[in-house]
């Protein structure tokens, strides 16, 4: 194992590809179907579990929604909601609307609801004492991870916000203590670019800068 890599210490080569692994990490919609190999998933989903978490609570829950019956049940979860969207958009907007992809779920292979576990025992309550929604922003976290060693892999992944959490909750049969975090979609892009879609459809624009304010 190279040393820099013991040391936490990496080379110029090695943090512009980082950097150009950021770029490429985009929100995908349009999916190939052909299948995501199991080893390929296993190794994203290491990459998961090596997030950090509040207090080491570790409060992830994931299920791997597989049966025709739950993805049917999410699919009409997802279709509703969209369609209550697209009626709450004004008359300029909702034609915009109506041309976007918003979601993979009938073409990608793998799919995935992620949760987190808000009354685990583990990490003894530290750090989400004060501040509950800690938990949820660990899971957040390790979501992040997965899609940067997906893509890594060649891998798309999208997420799926557009979704009734309450609903989605009850239809994939999930402890009441488990809060939902995202539907996710993997598998081999249709298209690659590292401009999201949504600016090329024209829908909104990336800022030009950070905003970053001083005390």
């Amino acid at each position: 194992m190279p040393s820099n890599i013991l040391t936490g210490q990496f080379s110029p080569a090695f943090r512009a590809e980082l950097a150009g692994l950021m770029r490429w990490r985009r929100d995908v919609r349009r999916f190939r179907t052909d299948p995501v190999p199991e080893d390929l998933l296993a190794r994203g989903l290491q990459a998961f579990a090596l997030a950090p978490s509040v207090g080491l609570s570790e409060p992830w829950r994931i299920l791997r929604v597989q049966s025709a019956q739950a993805r049917a049940a999410c699919l009409a979860n997802y279709r509703d909601c969209n369609a209550q969207a697209l009626a709450c958009q004004s008359d300029d907007r909702a034609a915009v609307y109506a041309r976007l992809k918003l979601s993979g779920m009938t073409e990608a292979p793998v799919h995935l609801a992620v949760f987190s576990d808000d009354s685990t025992p583990k990490g003894h309550g530290l750090g989400a004492a004060t501040m509950p929604e800690t938990r949820a922003y660990s899971v957040v976290g390790a979501i992040i991870q997965l899609w940067l060693a997906l893509r890594a892999e060649g891998l798309g992944l999208g997420w799926v916000s557009i979704l009734d959490p309450t609903r989605l909750a009850r239809d994939l049969d999930v402890p009441a203590n488990w809060r939902f975090i995202g539907y996710l979609c993997i598998g081999w892009p249709e298209e690659d670019n590292t401009v999201p879609e949504l600016e090329r459809a024209g829908w909104e624009i990336r800022a030009a800068a950070l905003h970053l304010e001083t005390r």
